[in-house]
């Protein structure tokens, strides 16, 4: 089971290890940077954060962190692997790993993505934050409520049974939060993007990410990618352009997901391939006794060809 991490998991160094360590993996972050253009690697590799933090920046330096770690262990683990799932961005680099899209062609999309997503968030501002803790109203009223009383506030990511992140006009979050903690959350806090990702506010978007994804070469993947949209499996490649696309402005069901992956394959290894351990640790609260491992660096890499073979 292969698991992609999204935005917010960069940081400066991101792939310098794995380029340095392994010729293959340079070799991936010199084809990203030939199909944009740009000197991306040197971003991933050493920064500056603010940069890298930007959203047509980061969505392609994740996208090309997880596509090096693949391209590293895909001899060994491809015939293992069932299923693969990606947590917003990282659905892009699932779809690529289960060979629905080539590394240019990816690489071109997510860059695309990020620069549509930032510039939805210019012409319509917004804003996202994380409810920790569970409440004693379900969050859809919350947002609902702060919808009324202050501005659009929707459901963005259902990350687990306690940690949701809401997504809408910077008013209705701030008002969804505060309806949060009456309501029993332990903390509610800001999440520093350029936009209210997962939304209709990113409605802007839409028009170029349709033409985006409709001139991308898309297959279908050898197994199923589990979409964020639905929860469950998709296997064509006319589904996948469809899920990515309506993905834009749609939450992210990552517990469904998940739990979905769960019940359908009770004994899988959960592989984060990618820089951090956020999804991990998502995996490990919604499936009890899960077995996870993240891969992001060489040492790592190393490790679980060991355990494979």
């Amino acid at each position: 089971m292969l698991l992609f991490p999204g935005q917010g998991s960069q940081k400066p160094g991101m792939g310098k290890d794995l380029a340095e360590a392994f010729p293959v993996a340079r070799g991936i972050f010199g084809e990203v940077d030939a199909a944009l253009g740009t000197d991306l690697s040197r971003l991933c590799f050493a920064g500056p954060a603010d940069e890298l933090t930007l959203t047509r920046n980061a969505q392609p330096a994740l996208f090309a962190h997880g596509a090096a770690i693949w391209a590293l262990t895909k001899d060994a683990l491809h015939q293992h692997v069932r299923v693969a799932a990606g947590h917003s961005l990282g659905e892009f680099t699932a779809y690529h790993a289960a060979d629905a899209v080539s590394l240019p062609g990816a690489a071109k999309l997510v860059r695309r993505r990020g620069e549509l997503m930032y510039e939805a968030g210019i012409s319509r501002p917004g804003t996202m934050a994380a409810i920790l803790g569970t409440t004693t109203t379900p969050i859809e009223q919350i947002c609902q409520r702060a919808t009324k009383e202050a501005g659009l506030a929707v459901p963005a990511n259902f990350n687990t049974d306690d940690q949701v992140v809401i997504s809408g006009e910077i008013a209705g979050v701030e008002r969804a939060m505060e309806i949060a903690k009456e309501a029993g959350a332990k903390r509610a806090i800001k999440l520093p993007v350029s936009g209210a990702f997962h939304s209709p506010l990113m409605e802007p978007a839409v028009v170029g990410l349709t033409d985006a994804i409709a001139t991308s070469a898309f297959m279908d993947p050898l197994y199923p990618v589990y979409s964020n949209v639905t929860g469950g499996a998709s296997t064509t490649a006319v589904e996948a352009k469809d899920l990515l696309l309506r993905q834009l402005t749609s939450p992210v069901l990552w517990s469904t997901e998940i739990r979905n992956i769960a019940a359908s394959f009770p004994d899988a290894l959960y592989l984060e391939l990618g820089p951090g351990t956020v999804l991990s640790g998502l995996v490990g609260r919604l499936v009890k006794g899960a077995r996870t491992f993240s891969c992001g660096t060489p040492p790592e890499v190393e490790k679980l060809l060991q355990m494979v073979a």
